[in-house]
């Protein structure tokens, strides 16, 4: 078993920033990408950032403002935000591409999500 569990979200006025911090714990052999994708009421999920393989990635709507960054050794990920919008308003939820076992596949494990709630 893997889990994910996220921490940081809450409530901020617009300009504000948060800091979200997401563990990986459990069977882990590796860990290749990890990510953080959000989902706003009544709309899909989308990626935010992504980070691992040697690239880093963001949503067009977050460049500039929220950073990524990933502490391998404790298999944590974090998720900066800084000016928020309320726009940015949704369920943040991370993800990690993880190999169980060396004789496993990779494979995406979800957190349950924290709530990221900008107030304008």
């Amino acid at each position: 078993q893997v889990q994910l569990v996220e921490s940081g979200g809450g409530l901020v006025q617009a300009g504000g920033s948060l800091r979200l911090s997401c563990a990986a714990s459990g069977r882990i052999f590796s860990i290749n990408r990890m990510g953080w994708y959000r989902q706003a009421p009544g709309k899909q999920r989308e990626l935010v950032a992504i980070t691992g393989g040697g690239s880093t990635n963001y949503a067009d709507s977050v460049k500039g403002r929220f950073t990524i960054s990933r502490d391998n050794a404790k298999n944590v990920v974090y998720l900066q935000m800084n000016s928020l919008k309320p726009e940015d308003t949704a369920v943040y939820y991370c993800a990690g591409d993880v190999r169980s076992q060396i004789t496993e596949p990779h494979m995406w494990h979800w957190g349950q999500g924290t709530q990221v709630t900008v107030s304008s």
